[in-house]
């Protein structure tokens, strides 16, 4: 009986840390941090950067939002991308987080014109698939914070997208923070082996397809077309 019970709980374990397991080893090779000095230059050109939301304070990006816009910001700048596709939750009114990650990279001088909206951004999942499948995009680089990077980067080539990821190392500001949203991340990875996997979930808005996104690369260029 004692063996059986250890058994299972070492097969509870493999299937537990299995997904994280996926999700680390598939995007080791497509990832890089946003820290110390030539870190630009460890990053492919590629079409789009994609900035995945992180939540707001009344109409003003969360400190970590606003290091991701920080980071797409450099990346636009540094000629790394294109176009920038801000996706993020517009579920209610008086919500709008596209909208203010916008108004933050005005200030930060990139123009309005680079700038595509994904109101339907609602999880990770849904922003990748909606990437490839409504707004049209081949290669992104995925922006987000360093825990989460694995996750993002998987979930957007599982999509169909060729990505890179660039993380913010959020443990040197934010720690308890971090640390918090790092646990949470033991099950949202299960939760994205199951969606992209499993169950090939449907973004909660799949369409209908948008050529903004694709409208600003034919008259830029993008790099790595």
């Amino acid at each position: 009986m004692l063996r059986r019970t250890y058994q299972g709980l070492v097969l509870v374990s493999v299937l537990a840390l299995a997904p994280m397991t996926w999700a680390w080893l598939s995007s080791s090779a497509h990832r890089a941090t946003a820290e110390g000095d030539g870190w630009l230059g460890r990053v492919p050109e590629t079409q789009a950067a994609l900035v995945l939301g992180a939540g707001l304070y009344g109409t003003q990006p969360t400190p970590m939002l606003a290091r991701r816009l920080d980071i797409a910001a450099e990346l636009y700048h540094g000629g790394k991308v294109r176009a920038l596709l801000l996706s993020g939750d517009n579920s209610r009114k008086e919500y709008d987080e596209p909208t203010s990650m916008r108004d933050y990279l005005r200030a930060k001088g990139v123009p309005d014109a680079v700038m595509v909206l994904d109101y339907a951004g609602f999880d990770t999942w849904d922003s990748c698939v909606r990437a490839r499948k409504v707004f049209g995009a081949e290669r992104v680089t995925v922006v987000t914070q360093e825990f989460h990077l694995p996750r993002a980067v998987t979930l957007c080539r599982t999509a169909g997208l060729e990505t890179f990821g660039v993380g913010d190392d959020s443990v040197r500001r934010w720690a308890s923070t971090t640390y918090a949203y790092a646990a949470r991340e033991l099950f949202a990875t299960a939760k994205a082996f199951a969606d992209a996997l499993v169950l090939h979930s449907d973004p909660v808005y799949p369409g209908p397809r948008e050529v903004s996104l694709t409208r600003i690369l034919d008259q830029v260029g993008a790099p790595g077309a």
